[in-house]
C-alpha cells in the first residue's frame, strides 16, 4: 500500500503553481497574494497535521513559497508552473480527486482574486485542469 502523507516538498511546489498562476500575466497583485492566504488557512490547514519543529503547519509553506517567489526578479511563470508538475509526476500518489479539485478551486480564486480572470491566467489554468487529469 502505497502512503499517501503530503511533504514539505508537496506544499512548497503547491507554492511553485500557485505563484506561476499568479505571474502568468507578468504581474502578481498583494489581492491574488491576500487570496492565497485565505485560501490557505480556510481550506489547506486541514489537509493533514503536518508539522515542522516549531509546531507550525506544513500549509504554511505554501505562502512561504509564494512570497519567496514574488521577491526575487526575474522569475519565469512556466518555469515554476512545470517545476510543480515535475513534482506531481514524480508523486501522482498525492493527488487524490480532493487534492486536485482543491489545487483548482485555490487556482482560481487566485486568478479572479484581481479583476477577473485575465487570458494569461486562463490558459494557464486551462493547463492545470489537463494536468490534473492525467
Amino acid at each position: 500500500m502505497i502512503k499517501k502523507k503530503k511533504t514539505f516538498k508537496f506544499y512548497q511546489s503547491l507554492g511553485k503553481l500557485f505563484y506561476a498562476i499568479a505571474a502568468a500575466d507578468k504581474k502578481v497583485h498583494s489581492i491574488e497574494f491576500d487570496k492565497l492566504k485565505e485560501m490557505v488557512k480556510k481550506q489547506w490547514l486541514s489537509v493533514d497535521s503536518i508539522e515542522d519543529e516549531f509546531e507550525t503547519d506544513a500549509a504554511f509553506q505554501i505562502e512561504i513559497v509564494f512570497d519567496w517567489l514574488n521577491k526575487e526578479e526575474n522569475l519565469n511563470a512556466e518555469a515554476c508552473y512545470n517545476a510543480f508538475v515535475n513534482y506531481k509526476n514524480e508523486q501522482p500518489h498525492l493527488f487524490t480527486s480532493d487534492i486536485k479539485h482543491l489545487i483548482l478551486k485555490t487556482g482560481s480564486n487566485i486568478a479572479y482574486a484581481f479583476s477577473g480572470v485575465n487570458k494569461s491566467e486562463l490558459i494557464m489554468l486551462a493547463k492545470l485542469d489537463l494536468e490534473l487529469k492525467k
